[in-house]
């Protein structure tokens, strides 16, 4: 049945402000705009208005085609493999509240406060045959509005602030899927990589919410920042992990760095290990000796599209207090040139969440 939509849903304004990705490039191609179109609430879609969005790797590298594959062409410069069209919404970890809902969504949706699943697996209530990413395949949260199938809106019920509860969709989910997949349990000893980044960090908390033990990979400078969020030991990045840890020491990999130390990573799984990866920051290419990944019994999981289960087991940790927020630092939505400056530096720990001007 169609619902009377002058009763359920407020008027919106007809022009927003928000930041387009206009090209591939430098911080030049972000623009910000006063005269976009106020997305409208389809069939199964929620309207949503953003309080507070964070930066990822996922919006640098695809504004800088690092996706791409293939020396001089942004044709698959997607992280699905597929050209953008320009100009894009980027941002993918939103924090809102419902405005505006579609046919067939229930209209006491109206002022819920959501999260994002950046993994979207219907638009415009159609399902996808490949998954699309929230802010790459299809506008995202770095605007006043933004819109996404009523399903990949999550209702939370937290005391936490918009900024921090931004903080988490897309790094802890895909930390989340990377646990999820590689069947992390209490028995487990979890090596992360890249340990201080959003995803990183995020993974910590997660194993350890799991009740395994956890070594995190990081700079010196941030060891005691990942044993209080716990770790129960650190590694430098240019440590010999085969030296500290010994062959055949732990029975997981989170890989978020990948590059030339990565046989390393293979040395110190034991048999039956399981490697999960979702970056590659170091460097995408590596070299692998097939013998280590049969004679040992590996399995490798590759980690980008959720598991059904994964973003729904996410927001339940977070009402329960099981994980906490660690937002870096907190701009306003004009200065995103300068929030993925600061992201590009690495020199925080966690997420840089972007506040949108009401």
């Amino acid at each position: 049945m169609s619902q009377d939509k002058t009763q359920a849903t407020p008027t919106l304004p007809a022009r927003m402000s928000g930041v387009v990705l206009t090209g591939h490039g430098g911080p030049e191609v972000l623009v910000h705009r006063n005269d976009l179109p106020t997305p409208q609430a389809g069939p199964g879609e929620v309207v949503i208005k953003v309080a507070a969005a964070a930066v990822n790797n996922t919006d640098i590298n695809t504004r800088l085609a690092w996706y791409s594959k293939s020396d001089g062409d942004s044709a698959d410069a997607s992280w699905s493999g597929e050209a953008l069209t320009f100009p894009r919404i980027q941002g993918a970890d939103v924090c809102g509240t419902i405005v505006a809902v579609g046919d067939g969504v229930d209209p006491a949706r109206l002022g819920q406060r959501v999260l994002v699943e950046p993994c979207l697996q219907e638009v415009a209530g159609q399902a996808l045959a490949t998954p699309w990413y929230f802010g790459s395949e299809c506008d995202g949260g770095f605007a006043e509005y933004t819109k996404v199938a009523a399903r990949h809106a999550h209702g939370i019920d937290s005391a936490l602030t918009d900024v921090e509860l931004a903080s988490f969709p897309c790094s802890y989910s895909t930390a989340e899927n990377m646990l999820t997949k590689a069947q992390v349990g209490a028995e487990d000893i979890v090596l992360v990589t890249g340990a201080s980044g959003g995803v990183g960090s995020a993974a910590v908390q997660l194993a350890k919410a799991r009740g395994a033990q956890v070594i995190a990979v990081t700079s010196p400078s941030k060891a005691a920042e990942l044993k209080a969020l716990g770790a129960s030991q650190t590694l430098g990045r240019d440590d010999d992990l085969v030296a500290t840890l010994g062959h055949n020491s732990v029975t997981v990999v989170i890989d978020l760095v990948a590059g030339p130390a990565w046989p390393k990573l293979l040395e110190v799984l034991k048999p039956q290990g399981r490697y999960a990866v979702a970056g590659a920051i170091a460097g995408p290419i590596v070299e692998l000796d097939v013998r280590t990944l049969y004679l040992k019994d590996l399995s490798f999981f590759g980690c980008t599209v959720l598991q059904p289960e994964v973003f729904a087991n996410l927001v339940g940790r977070i009402e329960r207090g099981e994980i906490r927020p660690l937002v870096a630092d907190t701009l306003p939505l004009t200065q995103i040139a300068e929030a993925q400056e600061r992201f590009q530096q690495k020199r925080h720990t966690g997420k840089i969440v972007l506040e949108v001007a009401r």
